[in-house]
């Protein structure tokens, strides 16, 4: 192969990254993929949900501390990492309430879209990994993630639009991430409680009752061996992450065991495929990618 495939995942804020799909990055960089997080605000409007790092000085500065988590976190997965520049919404209280004024989930679409067409335009990535158009959960910024990746996929490529961001470029594929589902959580609840693990995600399941699955799972990566580095890439995120807390509850060799795969929904492809799939990149031979790279 001529050139390494590329991977680029879009993000709201820093930790997202961290907390959805990093086992699956960490091996595309052991296999020799280039990979790129695109952050598309600094998470400046995020709480500190981590006890232990109520701390004054974390409060003033909180906009540099997440930039310094962001770095750490990018060393620990090996990828590259760019900042898009928009200031993070928040997530109200109440859905009445107003968002603040210039923060990225109120921004026109092709204002919040040409920074990262911009990129994928620099970047040229085969596969673009985004969320679903819920957002995942209904945060506005993810909601917006979602809107602005959907349009870079389908924008980037053609030569009359976003005029003046660079050579056109086409992804090939887009995937939604499906992490959290309650397949994946009734599997694990079902596990930890069979061994008298204590479990969490009773509560979880409850609620999904009236939560029905919008989309499929196409794609299950397997990646449990990159779990401990999504681990140390979720610790790097102090200031969210509490590590007594939710997200290492479930011990991760069970985990490895239950459920060794980070899950996906094919949204858009280019290329044919079969599916199901274990790998994003299926579709996209060797010789496509070096035909694509001229």
């Amino acid at each position: 192969m001529s050139a390494p495939l590329r991977l680029m995942a879009v993000h709201a804020h820093p930790d997202d990254e961290s907390s959805k799909g990093a086992a699956t990055m960490a091996r595309y960089v052991a296999e020799g993929a280039d990979v790129l997080v695109c952050t598309l605000t600094g998470g400046e409007r995020g709480s500190i949900l981590n006890p232990k790092m109520e701390l004054p000085d974390i409060l003033e500065n909180i906009t540099e501390v997440r930039r310094q988590e962001m770095e750490r976190a990018r060393e620990i997965l090996g990828v590259r990492q760019s900042f898009l520049g928009f200031i993070d919404s928040g997530l109200p209280d109440d859905e009445s309430e107003p968002l603040p004024e210039g923060c990225f989930a109120l921004q026109p679409l092709e204002v919040a879209s040409a920074p990262l067409v911009a990129a994928v335009r620099e970047f040229r990535p085969h596969v673009i990994l985004t969320y679903d158009d819920d957002g995942g959960y209904p945060h506005p910024d993810h909601i917006m993630t979602n809107k602005v990746s959907v349009e870079a996929f389908e924008a980037a490529g053609d030569p009359d639009r976003y005029v003046g961001l660079g050579e056109p470029w086409q992804p090939l594929k887009l995937y939604y991430h499906m992490g959290f589902t309650r397949a994946r959580f009734e599997a694990l609840h079902q596990a930890m409680t069979e061994r008298g693990i204590g479990s969490p995600y009773g509560d979880w399941i409850a609620r999904w009752e009236d939560r029905p699955q919008k989309w499929e799972v196409t794609t299950r990566v397997p990646c449990g061996e990159y779990f401990e580095t999504r681990d140390r890439a979720l610790l790097a995120h102090a200031t969210q992450v509490d590590p007594d807390g939710f997200w290492f509850v479930c011990p991760r060799d069970l985990q490895e065991e239950i459920w060794p795969t980070e899950d996906y929904h094919l949204a858009r492809s280019l290329v044919d495929t079969d599916l199901p799939e274990e790998d994003l990149f299926t579709g996209i031979r060797a010789e496509e990618v070096a035909h694509a790279d001229h």
